[in-house]
């Protein structure tokens, strides 16, 4: 059974990075919303990753690992707006979303940034397949060892 938890765990890798890389592209593609339903200019999303399944700290997960230990992924725990990052104001007057200065402010994502995750993200999912492909080879050699 641990070489179906393996694949389990590499699934929900896969699964979450391609969540994070949705949230990613919605970011991407809000970039120059400056009003959203409640009038205020579209904030950034950050996607938050934790172990599935898990409540104990990490020095206790490494040593169950000694003894056994089979991992059982990860989890998307939230999505949450970017408030610790400032928007960007940029004097546009001819703007319909100008304050009475000029100014518009604009959300704070940050394209290099966000192309940064990115990347960030679709390596870790392909490190998943990898993984994936991996086991899934060491599954079939198994197999055709059992046949002979």
């Amino acid at each position: 059974m641990a070489m179906f938890s393996a694949f389990d765990i590499n699934a929900t890798g896969m699964t979450a990075e391609r969540f994070r890389m949705d949230t990613i592209a919605q970011n991407v593609a809000n970039a120059n919303t400056t009003r959203t339903e409640d009038g205020t200019p579209y904030r950034r999303k950050v996607v938050v990753f934790e172990e599935k399944n898990s409540q104990t700290p990490f020095h206790q997960v490494l040593n169950k690992a000694r003894d056994r230990y089979s991992g059982s992924g990860v989890k998307v725990t939230g999505v949450y707006e970017d408030t610790w990052t400032e928007g960007n104001m940029v004097y546009d007057p001819s703007h319909p979303d100008a304050d009475e200065n000029g100014y518009v402010m604009y959300p704070n994502v940050n394209i290099i940034t966000e192309m940064t995750n990115l990347i960030d993200a679709s390596r870790a999912y392909q490190a998943n397949t990898t993984a994936f492909s991996a086991s899934k080879n060491i599954a079939t050699m198994g197999l055709s060892m059992l046949n002979g």
